[in-house]
């Protein structure tokens, strides 16, 4: 009869370098879902992981475990090839928002489940519920029956879609342990790979606005990724893309709905068109489609996906967009270019604002955020408005601009151009 593992005995073999084996990788998981570990022992697992890492061995049995503590969605019988991607976090990242209906009107399903901001990172959830009546909160027969009727879905993964993530993810916001690489790639993929698409593409960001700021982190976070969905069956590949500036100019949620929209008009910033299609290419190509997004959003097709999409899901495509009570300006301090705009401080004084939350359980305000009124390589004169501030309390525009101190650098000539997409990965 094989002995059961033993929580202690585990942290200790990992705290100490010993490789855990699949069986007790299986157990550690399963145990922790169903309450029988507790959070301060997994709490000193993570830990110990954080320090020792997980080999390959271990990482393909870890992100296994989180997909088999519930349920996988069955998606074969939706006609059309699905692919889904998935982005690392940045600020004003709403790409999602323009390429599920995007890819959906080349000929492919999109079955994005997503989540909510945490943080200085937004959320594109929130950013969704900004529009009147949309709901994020699916069951999998109505999403499956959103996705088969628009071609693409953007809702919250419910608590079947594995719970062992959800679990942890939670524990490790708060015990300093979010950053370990294996624990980041196994969280996204766990979820991913339990959604049911068949390819994906990931968008890992890299700069001050990211969680990994340096390119080897990125690269080295985009590797492991692309690996376990290969050998998981999901086909996988990776952009590495710029989060050192804001992607776009808005950082919000109503405000990035509304670029969003601006880019499904063919009227978006450039920064997050580039993106955006550079992605949509990755994903028609895993899905085996020969079509150009850029067409599509040029032609209206994308827009006319998106607002049957925004419909599916109880929202009015038509509704005005909440509006803040209040704005305020930061201005140029001197005449020349904009040379940098740091994203994590722009992200952070839209938080404070009210756009974002500390805590998962905070409520966001829909109106609140910042608009980029000037981006690096951009000229400015002293005291020209920079950015725009908004928001419902007054209370919070201080904090707000004491986020700012530094963040932006005026110089006399423009920084080098750096391209939005900066790699790829893939088996």
């Amino acid at each position: 009869m094989t002995p059961v593992p033993d929580a202690v005995e585990l942290i200790r073999a990992k705290r100490d370098g010993r490789a855990l084996t699949g069986t007790e990788i299986s157990w550690l998981i399963s145990a922790y879902t169903d309450g029988a570990i507790a959070d301060e022992q997994m709490s000193a697992m993570a830990m110990a992981i954080y320090f020792r890492g997980l080999d390959p061995a271990e990482l393909r049995a870890w992100t296994a475990a989180m997909v088999s503590s519930g349920e996988r969605l069955d998606l074969s019988g939706v006609p059309l090839p699905t692919v889904d991607k998935h982005s690392t976090g940045g600020v004003g990242d709403k790409v999602s928002l323009v390429l599920a209906p995007l890819v959906a009107s080349c000929g492919a399903a999109v079955p994005h489940l997503s989540g909510r901001g945490l943080g200085h990172t937004g959320g594109t959830l929130d950013k969704l519920e900004s529009i009147p009546g949309w709901r994020a909160m699916l069951q999998a027969a109505e999403m499956t029956a959103v996705l088969a009727d628009t071609g693409c879905v953007i809702c919250t993964a419910g608590p079947g879609l594995a719970p062992a993530d959800r679990k942890l993810y939670a524990l490790r916001d708060v015990t300093g342990t979010v950053e370990s690489i294996p624990l980041i790639a196994s969280s996204i993929m766990s979820k991913k790979i339990a959604e049911g698409t068949a390819a994906l593409v990931l968008d890992v960001k890299v700069g001050s606005g990211a969680f990994m700021q340096q390119m080897a982190d990125a690269r080295e976070l985009a590797q492991t990724m692309v690996r376990l969905g290969a050998e998981q069956g999901v086909r996988t590949i990776a952009l590495l893309t710029g989060m050192d500036t804001p992607l776009g100019r808005a950082v919000g949620n109503a405000v990035e709905v509304a670029e969003a929209v601006a880019v499904l008009r063919g009227k978006g910033p450039p920064d997050l068109t580039e993106v955006t299609l550079a992605l949509a290419r990755e994903m028609l190509l895993l899905a085996g489609l020969d079509a150009d997004p850029a067409a599509a959003l040029a032609d209206g097709r994308a827009m006319a996906r998106y607002r049957r999409m925004i419909a599916a899901q109880g929202g009015d495509p038509d509704a005005p967009l909440p509006q803040a009570a209040r704005t305020e300006v930061v201005t140029a301090e001197a005449a020349g270019f904009v040379h940098r705009l740091d994203a994590r401080a722009v992200g952070v004084a839209a938080w404070r604002l009210g756009a974002g939350r500390a805590r998962k359980e905070d409520p966001v305000s829909a109106a609140a955020g910042i608009i980029c009124l000037a981006k690096p390589g951009e000229r400015v004169e002293r005291g020209q408005p920079v950015l725009e501030l908004r928001g419902d309390h007054d209370g919070r525009f201080s904090r707000a601009r004491a986020a700012l101190a530094g963040a932006i650098e005026i110089a006399a000539r423009p920084p080098a151009v750096r391209p939005s997409v900066l790699g790829r990965t893939g088996l």
